[in-house]
């Protein structure tokens, strides 16, 4: 019995028993491929794990080293479990990693403001052609600012998971979880309303929320080409992606003192941890405690200004 034999078995238990998304499975199969390649052996050695593992940090950046070994070891977690092998041999392996804060990018609150502004003056010049297409773009950058939603997020939103009379929707995050995020703002519930209103016939048919111009899927290479026309139209110089709205999203929520658990339900987050990086850039919250309340404050000193 060879265990790379095994690895369609687990793959078929992740996607039907665990429920993974097709880009986690992707992910799997690809890691697994490279590990048994390297190795060309059915048992490997302690040592020769421990050479694959610095193979990888040479070629790779930390954190891809680190899904790639992750991946192996729920694989072999795997083997283990079912009793096709009698012990995990990453078990006696040791792998620390020395953890890198990297803070993600956000939007300037002010270039947020000047591409809506763009893209409504866009709608506004528009030909009856194209106003049906345009309505779709303002909805679905209306709806990353306010949902904080992946782009494969908001790529796959079906019709019937958008209640237009309450403003209520359910997407489908990682690993096939739910979660509902509530449209507050009467505006971005206008804009969705028109754009449905107006393509109406072909979302019903075709069953995806947001769809392109040829009625299918509006996919989310598609809606990064379109963020990069806007952006690129109003000006703007910096590269902005659909996943830094989902970043200031969150960033300015917590600014404004919204609870870091809050946050964390809204976007989806499994885990606190990956939500509180947010807490290091929200810098506008910072500098007003440190206006306000800074000890320094109340201090009398001399000759100072």
């Amino acid at each position: 019995m060879r265990l790379e034999d095994k690895v369609v078995q687990y793959l078929e238990f992740c996607r039907y028993r665990k429920e993974l998304d097709e880009k986690t499975l992707k992910a799997y199969r690809i890691d697994l491929r490279q590990y048994f390649t390297y190795l060309a052996s059915d048992v490997p050695s302690k040592e020769q794990i421990e050479e694959y593992i610095t193979y990888l940090h040479r070629k790779y950046k930390q954190k891809t080293v680190k899904r790639k070994i992750a991946s192996v070891k729920a694989f072999y977690n795997y083997l283990e479990d079912v009793e096709i092998i009698a012990e995990n041999p990453f078990h006696k392996i040791k792998v620390r990693f020395k953890e890198k804060v990297t803070l993600p990018r956000i939007i300037p609150r002010e270039e947020i403001e000047h591409i809506l502004n763009h893209i409504y003056k866009c709608l506004n010049k528009s030909t009856e052609k194209s106003r049906r297409y345009i309505l779709r773009d303002v909805a679905v950058v209306e709806l990353f600012f306010a949902t904080g939603a992946r782009v494969y997020e908001i790529s796959n939103i079906k019709e019937d998971c958008v209640d237009l009379h309450t403003g209520l929707i359910r997407i489908m995050g990682k690993g096939g979880k739910e979660r509902y995020v509530q449209i507050s703002n009467t505006s971005v519930l206008h804009i969705l309303k028109q754009y449905f209103d107006e393509n109406k016939a072909e979302i019903q048919k075709n069953g995806f929320f947001f769809i392109n111009n040829r009625g299918s899927r509006y996919t989310e290479q598609s809606v990064r080409l379109m963020l990069k026309k806007y952006t690129k139209q109003a000006g703007i110089k910096r590269n902005i992606t659909p996943h830094m709205f989902r970043h200031s999203f969150a960033t300015y929520l917590i600014e404004e003192g919204v609870d870091i658990s809050c946050v964390q339900q809204i976007l989806g987050h499994s885990s606190i941890r990956t939500t509180q990086i947010y807490i290091h850039i929200a810098a506008k919250k910072q500098a007003e405690i440190l206006r306000e309340l800074h000890p320094r404050n109340k201090m009398k000193i001399a000759g100072a200004a």
